[in-house]
C-alpha cells in the first residue's frame, strides 16, 4: 500500500468508529487462531482498535457467537466468524484466564448478548495487516506492525 492509501485507509477508519453508536455495550472483533481459546478483542464505543483488550469469554450466560454443535455436517466450524464485528453486552470481571495453547493470560469479558454488526468491516489495526491463521495475534493492538 502507498502511504496514501495507508493516510486514507486510516481517516475512513476514524470516521467509521466516531460514527459509531454510542451505550452502555462494548464493540468485539473476533480474533480466530487455530488451537486458540482466546476470542477477540473487545473495545468501548468510539474508542480506537489501540485501545481495546484481546479477551477470553466467559460463556455462563451467553455462548459466544461462533459456539456451534460439534457434530460434522453444520456448514460452519469453530472460528468461521473470524474478524467479525458484534456490539457486545456484558462486562468484565475483573478476573484473568489462562490460555493454555497461546500461554496468556487474558481478562475474563462475561457475555449476556451480542449483535452480529458486520461480517466484512477491513482490517482491525493497521491497513498493511495481513491474517495468518496460525498465529498469534498481539496481545494489545498496539503492534509494530506485521507489514510484509
Amino acid at each position: 500500500m502507498s502511504e496514501d492509501q495507508i493516510r486514507i485507509a486510516r481517516l475512513e477508519r476514524e470516521s467509521s468508529i466516531a460514527a459509531e453508536a454510542s451505550g452502555d455495550f462494548w464493540i468485539g472483533r473476533r480474533w480466530y487462531t487455530k488451537g486458540t481459546r482466546f476470542w477477540g478483542y473487545v473495545r468501548r464505543p468510539h474508542q480506537p482498535w489501540s485501545k481495546a483488550r484481546l479477551v477470553m469469554l466467559n460463556e455462563s450466560q451467553k455462548l459466544a457467537p461462533d459456539r456451534l454443535p460439534e457434530a460434522r455436517g453444520s456448514g460452519h466450524t469453530n472460528g468461521f466468524d473470524h474478524n467479525y464485528e458484534y456490539q457486545l453486552w456484558g462486562r468484565f470481571t475483573g478476573d484473568t484466564v489462562y490460555d493454555p495453547n497461546s500461554n496468556l493470560m487474558l481478562p475474563e469479558f462475561k457475555l449476556s448478548r451480542f449483535e452480529q454488526i458486520n461480517s466484512d468491516p477491513g482490517y482491525v489495526f493497521e491497513p498493511w495487516e495481513r491474517y495468518w491463521a496460525n498465529n498469534f495475534p498481539p496481545l494489545t493492538p498496539r503492534t509494530r506492525a506485521m507489514r510484509r
